[in-house]
């Protein structure tokens, strides 16, 4: 061969970092050890990979190409050396999901994932459905929970689970009473969303979208506990998933409305680079969802079982 994996782990830092000294810094070497490494893999090779301005490098058609297949790799090198060290594959996993799923599924998810696997280094990020696409997009995470469309060209797409949005209220707000409203009546109100970017405001927004409704936004609020909140105080009427909704509304302490004028139905997803290695963490905590979510229809019948 006319590279070596260290050499394209090199390469690899340093699309990643689009700085040579700052690959370096991250995989502990010098500067100079780094740029002599990705040079000599250059001049092996006979390919220009980067395009160079001063200090700053950036990937060229042909290092794009590269950059998926060598991550690759090196994932499968690392799941070779825990073999032959005597360690389990399981090296670790980068999950992001979005709010919904982040605060009401995955984070359970994730605990039992560590109890059956100590050894493996977990991290989760809950951030919006852009967000968390745009990281996936760029190998900064393994997989994506997601409760928005995703329509990059190099992610892979599959369903998950349904779920369902529903407007809802403070038990005192006039409409509380009769437990439904419509499309007239919901136009008049004010409401606390979620934020532009959101899989829940997209959603949402879609619903609204054949019935030409102007809406009075009284808030946006990035966070859905912020928004139940905001509606227990008599600030309006809001939209999120039944999911985060179902202890509030066994408790009384929000009002569900039937809106038959609108859609509210979305499905969760699940979104990994279609180039990237699949590790046995990454195949084990997708089977591990799926178990969660086998047998129901939408997202707030799972079984939440406690982490013992």
């Amino acid at each position: 061969m006319r590279f070596t994996l260290r050499q394209l782990q090199i390469f690899v830092a340093v699309a990643q970092h689009e700085s040579v000294s700052r690959a370096a810094e991250s995989l502990a070497l010098s500067q100079s050890a780094a740029s002599t490494a990705l040079t000599e893999l250059e001049r092996q090779t006979d390919c220009q990979l980067f395009d160079r301005a001063g200090k700053r490098v950036s990937l060229n058609a042909l290092g794009h190409q590269l950059l998926p297949q060598a991550m690759a790799l090196i994932n499968q090198a690392k799941a070779i050396e825990n073999l032959l060290d005597g360690r389990s594959s399981f090296g670790s996993l980068a999950v992001g999901a979005t709010l919904t799923i982040g605060n009401y599924l995955a984070t359970l998810l994730i605990g039992s994932f560590m109890q059956r696997h100590p050894e493996c280094r977990v991290k989760l990020q809950v951030q919006n459905t852009a967000n968390v696409v745009q990281q996936v997009a760029h190998y900064e995470l393994d997989l994506g929970l997601i409760e928005g469309d995703c329509r990059h060209p190099d992610i892979e797409v599959q369903p998950w689970v349904q779920d369902e949005l529903v407007v809802f209220c403070a038990p005192s707000h006039p409409l509380a009473g009769r437990g439904r409203a419509s499309l007239a009546e919901l136009t008049a109100e004010a409401w606390i969303l979620r934020e532009s970017g959101s899989g829940t405001r997209l959603t949402f927004e879609q619903a609204l979208r054949t019935h030409l409704a102007e809406l009075n936004v009284r808030l946006e609020l990035e966070h859905t506990e912020a928004i139940k909140r905001a509606v227990e105080s008599g600030l309006g009427i809001g939209c999120i998933s039944r999911l985060a909704l179902r202890d509030a509304f066994r408790r009384g302490s929000l009002v569900a409305l039937e809106t038959p004028d609108l859609d509210l139905r979305r499905q969760f997803y699940f979104i990994w680079h279609r180039q990237k290695y699949q590790t046995a963490a990454m195949r084990e905590f997708l089977e591990q969802c799926r178990q969660l979510t086998a047998g129901v229809e939408r997202s707030d019948q799972v079984q939440l079982l406690p982490i013992a």
